[in-house]
């Protein structure tokens, strides 16, 4: 199945397997990100990737980006706010993770759409502070 049938099926459905790719996707992002810094030692990759790839900074990501999103993209956002996710994260409050499940179906929208210029446009959001 190709990427844009695979991704009308989901949309037709449960939007809450995008947040498995788009999990994916975020994490390689930061990972390669991580790797800007010469000469750190492992841990240090690990506490950064950390930091950027967990629930609170996912969601004030997309907080931040929410105006600059476009109808489409905030209808996508809307809906996966509202799916129901079977399970919480450990270290975050329920609305965080809500908001970061937001933010991945988001990032696996754009990457199962192959639109690749919002996505970095989303993905660095992630590392970047936007006013």
């Amino acid at each position: 199945m190709d990427k844009k049938t695979l991704l009308e099926k989901i949309l037709k459905t449960n939007l809450l397997p995008l947040a498995f790719i788009g999990d994916s996707v975020h994490t390689l992002y930061i990972r390669e990100k991580s790797l800007e810094f010469d000469n750190l030692k492992m841990n240090n990759y690990n506490s950064f990737s950390s930091s950027k790839c967990k629930a609170s900074n996912q969601a004030q990501t997309l907080k931040n980006i929410l105006p600059m999103l476009n109808n489409v993209e905030l209808e996508i956002v809307r809906r996966a706010r509202n799916a129901k996710p079977k399970h919480q994260a450990k270290n975050s409050t329920s609305s965080d993770y809500n908001m970061a499940t937001s933010y991945e179906v988001l990032i696996g929208y754009l990457y199962l759409s192959e639109n690749f210029e919002r996505l970095n446009f989303v993905l660095e959001a992630s590392t970047t502070k936007i006013n």
